[in-house]
């Protein structure tokens, strides 16, 4: 192999977390990865990664290194894209990035819309409960929820805003009583989901006097809104859903929301990608194409839930 294809082939170790699960995704062999690697160690004459049977570990020089392969593959990527008309006809692969329940509800079903218009587009979604790294060259377009944005040399699209409510089960419902003002929560078994958008155990609720901030305790944390879903639906307390994982839910009957004229935390939606000289089409029109795309499921997802029976409190 090439220095070019070994640094390849070393961003991709790093990436993948091991030569194995590289050699997969890169349709190779493990020992083809671990070659790779050590030629280019010995090209540099310097370690990389620090191995072990169970992990790998970057070196100091592997870390540096690791920053000057991305800005390399990225520029040369970047090149190929605007000789072979990649800047204008969008084709190839495109790395989206997503929090986990909001890719489940927004961005899976948006990904099966935008293929429909560009089927030589092909998608590599990754989901999970953390802040993307696009510099790090695991994805093109980051689609993540949060209260604000830090500022960064990212490129960021706000594509709506949304928030989340308090559901609980009917049958918790029945049994335990609804909350009639939000001091009441603390007489009550609270389901806390933490993520990356906001603090799990303090609820900031806005209603008709205001904004009123309580610090909450229960039996159960977890960090993704479909395991709290279960959890509510099995009557094991009252939690605060993001309004696109709860609306299915309201509607079907299954939750209940509880202080139906109160909101918890704002939400805004973004699309965040690195700076780059050249945005090649794919980024570009899936891009686009969610700044029309949010703001109609948002829309569409409030009207139900203002629609539901069960959104707008226990009878």
């Amino acid at each position: 192999m090439d220095t070019l294809q070994n640094m390849r082939v070393f961003a991709r170790v790093v990436e993948a977390g091991s030569f194995t699960a590289a050699a997969e995704s890169l349709n190779s062999t493990t020992g083809a990865m671990s070659r790779a690697v050590s030629d280019l160690e010995a090209r540099l004459r310097t370690r990389l990664l620090n191995r072990s049977t169970r992990r790998l570990a970057l070196t100091p020089a592997g870390e540096r290194y690791l920053q000057r392969c991305h800005q390399i593959l990225a520029e040369i990527e970047s090149a190929e894209e605007d000789a072979s008309g990649a800047h204008e006809h969008p084709s190839g692969m495109l790395r989206i990035f997503s929090f986990a329940s909001l890719g489940r509800h927004y961005v899976l079903p948006a990904i099966a819309k935008y293929r429909a218009q560009y089927p030589e587009v092909m998608v590599e979604l990754t989901m999970a409960q953390r802040s993307p790294d696009l510099f790090g060259g695991g994805s093109d377009v980051a689609v993540i929820a949060a209260a604000s944005l830090s500022d960064s040399e990212m490129v960021s699209h706000l594509l709506g805003s949304t928030y989340s409510l308090l559901c609980a089960s009917p049958e918790y419902v029945r049994s335990h009583g609804a909350p009639t003002r939000p001091v009441d929560l603390m007489l009550h078994q609270c389901l806390t989901l933490d993520t990356p958008a906001f603090p799990a155990r303090a609820w900031l609720l806005e209603g008709p006097d205001g904004s009123e901030m309580l610090e909450v305790s229960g039996p159960l944390q977890v960090n993704i809104a479909e395991a709290l879903i279960g959890a509510i639906q099995e009557g094991m307390g009252i939690g605060a859903l993001p309004l696109y994982a709860a609306v299915e839910g309201l509607c079907d009957g299954t939750l209940a929301r509880v202080l139906p004229s109160y909101r918890l935390q704002k939400l805004n939606i973004y699309a965040l990608y690195p700076s780059r000289k050249f945005i090649d089409a794919k980024t570009r029109t899936w891009v686009d194409f969610l700044r029309v795309h949010i703001p109609e499921v948002i829309a569409r997802d409030k009207a139900l839930v203002a629609g539901s029976p069960e959104a707008k409190g226990p009878r």
